[in-house]
């Protein structure tokens, strides 16, 4: 296993993320699984194929994007009205940064 249990840990609390034992190991196993199929990908040969920006049809460069549209703000009250706390206008969160 190339992901270890302890970098897990360590990436959670990083996150500030509370793991059980089981999430930990479960997490290490499923990131495992991700970086065997990364490594699968990295086998395929694609030194013929052109570089590209997006996946698409042949269209435009714009094609995809929507027009802009000039529209009203969400008002400071209806966006703070589901914030678990909240204080002179902003959302109010606990501090995760300890320098």
């Amino acid at each position: 296993m190339r992901i270890t249990e302890q970098q897990v840990r360590y990436v959670a609390g990083l996150a500030n993320l509370r793991l059980t034992a089981d999430e930990t190991a479960r997490m290490a196993r499923e990131m495992d699984e991700i970086l065997s199929h990364m490594d699968k990908l990295n086998e395929l040969d694609t030194g013929g194929v052109e570089p590209m920006a997006q996946v698409l049809f042949d269209a435009p460069d714009d094609a995809t994007l929507r027009a802009d549209e000039e529209r009203t703000p969400l008002p400071n009250e209806l966006a703070l009205a589901n914030a678990p706390v909240s204080g002179m206008g902003f959302f109010k969160v606990p501090r995760v940064i300890e320098k």
